[in-house]
């Protein structure tokens, strides 16, 4: 072990629920089976619900929802028929993490390194808390995200301690080792019905790292009372200014205080952990997977150093097992990382899925080591774009080219893909009222039906929604994050409650 916008006006949407069944008695709008509004647009469905419903699935306070990261909504939440329900005010920066609901409040962080707390039943902010100045663009070694990078991944909910967890890139002004400026990732703890600032520590080693070159992507997640965070390099996985940037894996208490970590890479630098914004995955007895990208020790007899990899993590930071490619050299000089996509827990066995559009099938707890894979599939046409989602023995994986549906089984051939959306939908998906639902590259988010992929809705919300987008369900809402503002759609239901006041 080593330790060391846009806005427009949303029109109403009304579906048929015999849709997700595969047929549809409502009429087609621009597509078979698809219901497609635009600005103002009406339809009604064949089915409705009782306005008198309470709304559940009340919460949803991780990335997709759980440890595991399924996607899924497991209550009887209802979003069909859908209609608007608010779009939250214009916030000061750009969102690239998930919208997050606890205790009928919806929570959004931003790159200027502010976290909003806004009322679920109207999208009016109840508080807003600036923690720190974000590191401007132009400062970094290189990247994608402008003009500041704060707040990346999706924060974590502590519903016990009723407490928000973010981690925030912040500039530190002042001489460096090279004369410029430096940056800090810092773990904030907030309380989540006043925004108090309750924790606040540094959140990465420091020995000899570049945070100037440390990017936050994943989400961050929650085991055994302590705030987990992975971290990987800037776009481009170039080296700081003023030394190397490592991958790693961070784990500290929720209380704050000494942090245990696992560092990726036994060279100069790199070994990213991304995973197209989900965060590492927690089993039930607080094992940790994540999948790690290109590494840096390349060429004829150099030691093989954890990259393009799966790693399966103690909660304490060993390593317990891993897998790799006998290839990981050409995989990592390629850019072609197998830590692109996030592992997915399925009835004992860990899907991955990278660049190399392969998916592979490892045994959980034992993950083969070189070449260990139980089985391997030909899967997407391109980087997946997001956190998968994972519903009984059927993984979904949001493919560039499509949702593709993929099932596990116990028995060869194991792996076997059953359908592939084709309608431009292709972001992290996630379930709920029966339906799969994604955000396109077309800036809508699309309702797929589970059995065949075939679209069932449409809904265009009018917003460029930033890289590796995911949509939330939970207290009677469907929740889309947009390039600086969070559009709510309802269900049947009608709004939500007010938010209790503590």
């Amino acid at each position: 072990m080593r330790k060391g916008t846009l806005v427009a006006a949303i029109g109403v949407l009304a579906v048929a629920c015999s849709a997700c069944s595969g047929s549809s008695d409502s009429p087609a709008v621009g597509h078979p089976g698809t219901t497609s509004l635009g600005p103002g647009a009406a339809a009604s469905g064949s089915v409705s619900s009782s306005a008198a419903t309470v709304p559940s699935g009340a919460n949803w306070t991780v990335y997709h929802g759980n440890a595991e990261a399924t996607g899924v909504q497991a209550a009887q939440i209802k979003l069909l028929p859908s209609r608007q329900a608010w779009i939250s005010p214009i916030l000061d920066g750009q969102l690239y993490g998930e919208p997050l609901v606890a205790d009928g409040r919806i929570v959004a962080a931003t790159e200027n390194d502010t976290v909003y707390v806004m009322a679920a039943r109207t999208g009016h902010i109840l508080w807003s808390r600036h923690l720190a100045n974000p590191v401007p663009s132009g400062d970094l070694p290189c990247g994608d995200i402008s003009p500041v990078v704060g707040i990346t991944g999706t924060p974590v909910i502590d519903l016990a301690r009723h407490e928000i967890f973010v981690d925030a890139d912040t500039l530190i002004k002042g001489p460096s080792s090279s004369g410029g400026v430096e940056a800090s990732h810092r773990l904030f703890g907030l309380d989540l019905f006043t925004g108090k600032v309750e924790l606040s520590q540094s959140a990465m080693p420091s020995a000899g790292e570049d945070q100037l070159a440390q990017l936050q992507r994943p989400g961050l997640t929650l085991d055994h009372g302590r705030v987990v965070i992975a971290y990987g390099q800037n776009f481009g996985d170039c080296p700081g200014p003023n030394g190397p940037a490592h991958g790693y894996v961070v784990s500290i208490p929720e209380t704050g205080g000494p942090l245990d970590y696992f560092q990726i890479g036994s060279g100069k630098d790199r070994g990213a952990v991304w995973m197209g914004g989900s965060p590492p995955v927690v089993d039930p007895q607080g094992n940790i997977y994540v999948a790690s990208a290109d590494g840096y020790n390349l060429g004829a007899g150099q030691p093989y150093d954890d990259s393009d990899a799966v790693l399966e993590l103690s909660p304490t930071m060993h390593l317990e097992s891993i897998f790799y490619l006998s290839d990981w050299q050409q995989l990592s000089g390629g850019d072609l990382d197998l830590g692109t996509g996030d592992p997915a827990l399925v009835d004992g066995f860990v899907f991955q899925i990278g660049k190399t559009d392969i998916a592979y099938l490892l045994r959980q707890g034992h993950l083969g080591g070189e070449d260990g894979e139980v089985a391997s599939l030909p899967v997407c046409q391109g980087n997946p774009d997001g956190g998968h989602a994972v519903m009984g023995s059927v993984v979904y994986v949001p493919c560039p080219n499509g949702v593709t549906a993929i099932r596990v089984s116990a028995k060869a051939p194991y792996l076997k893909q059953l359908w592939t959306d084709n309608d431009g939908a292709g972001g992290g998906p996630i379930i709920a009222d029966g339906l799969v639902w994604t955000i396109g590259h077309d800036d809508a988010v699309h309702g797929l039906n589970p059995a065949n992929g075939k679209q069932v809705v449409s809904i265009p919300f009018g917003a460029f929604a930033n890289h590796f987008p995911t949509p939330t369900a939970a207290d009677g809402l469907l929740l889309l994050p947009g390039t600086d503002q969070v559009f709510a759609f309802m269900g049947p239901a009608g709004l939500p409650p007010a938010p209790p006041a503590s």
